[in-house]
């Protein structure tokens, strides 16, 4: 789908205007054009962008084939930028994935190609056609209210994925099950993937901003300026979450361990009670004791039976004891 807005240098607009119109709409150098594809073949989009626009193979190859991380690149006439957009990933695995969105941006002209639907630039364009003062301000105005509406969207992912790490915690206190660690991991890995593309679209956005590139009007590098913050501070928090993150798989873990250490202890108890029980079965078990029972069944008056009962019953109980007396119990519990 290719969609375009082209203002006039008298304030008019025109909307879909067809490609073969796009080069008399460039040649208005007080005018501005906006062209949108989506979607687009390659085989489609790409004598638009080499006829129409002469733009470099290089940078063609790079929004058509290839996918990259946030960078800017100087054509000299124009710019050419890779940004991304984020939005939640709502399959297993990673929960944050990111949409491309290649930008050629010139004097008086905006042409930007995505391969699926994103919402920032709907929005822009949205209000490009409801409010034309959108466009009277010039491509550069244009630029950043694309951007500022990328960064915007980062925000309720971030503050989705901060409540997210609060409920784990909560969660892995009171049942450290594996479908928490899976969450646990699956949140360390959208936050790596998140820091792998602010780090670098901040850097675009500072460079944007501290005058660069002289295709940029100096009085719209404070947009870009203001945006260039909202990135830092998204970094931060990005780098905030990766601690409570990181804190959360600790916590798993120490939970984890902790209970193992119960279990063993607890097996380690019954082992112990239950040991002279296994020696006395199987030592007075053994046929050479037979001459000795009726003896000592004589001098004690009590069946050989009922004797070994009582010393099992007697050695358990008789350890218990030691072992609460010196105090292991306590380790114990």
């Amino acid at each position: 789908m290719i969609r375009s807005i082209y203002r006039t240098e008298d304030g008019e607009c025109r909307f879909d205007l067809k490609p073969d119109d796009f080069t008399s709409a460039i040649q208005d150098e007080q005018g501005l054009l906006w062209v949108d594809m989506q979607a687009e073949l390659p085989e489609v989009a790409e004598p638009i962008l080499h006829e129409t626009f002469n733009f470099h193979p290089l940078a063609i190859d790079d929004a058509l084939r290839e996918s990259h991380v946030p960078k800017v690149d100087d054509w000299g006439e124009y710019l050419y930028l890779v940004l991304h957009a984020v939005i939640l990933n709502q399959r297993d695995g990673d929960p944050v994935d990111t949409l491309e969105l290649d930008i050629f941006f010139g004097r008086n002209y905006v042409v930007t190609y995505h391969e699926q639907a994103i919402d920032a630039v709907d929005r822009v364009w949205e209000v490009s056609q409801r409010d034309m003062r959108y466009l009277a301000n010039g491509p550069d105005h244009l630029l950043y209210r694309l951007v500022d509406e990328l960064v915007a969207g980062y925000m309720p992912l971030a503050d989705q994925m901060d409540d997210t790490i609060d409920r784990l915690e909560d969660r892995i206190l009171s049942e450290p099950t594996s479908s928490n660690l899976e969450q646990v991991l699956a949140l360390k890995r959208g936050l790596h993937h998140l820091r792998r593309i602010i780090a670098p679209q901040r850097e675009v956005l500072n460079k944007l901003a501290r005058g660069d590139y002289g295709i940029i009007d100096a009085d719209d590098r404070m947009f870009f300026r203001d945006v260039y913050d909202h990135l830092v501070r998204l970094h931060d928090i990005n780098e905030s979450m990766r601690d409570l993150v990181s804190d959360a798989l600790s916590t798993y873990l120490s939970v984890i361990n902790n209970r193992m250490n119960d279990i063993m202890k607890t097996l380690t108890v019954i082992t112990t009670l239950f040991m002279p029980i296994s020696f006395v079965a199987g030592f007075f078990g053994q046929n050479f004791f037979q001459p000795v029972a009726k003896p000592l069944m004589a001098w004690t008056g009590i069946p050989w039976f009922v004797l070994t009962v009582i010393i099992m019953i007697a050695m358990p109980l008789s350890m218990f004891l030691w072992i609460r007396r010196k105090g292991w119990m306590q380790t114990l519990t």
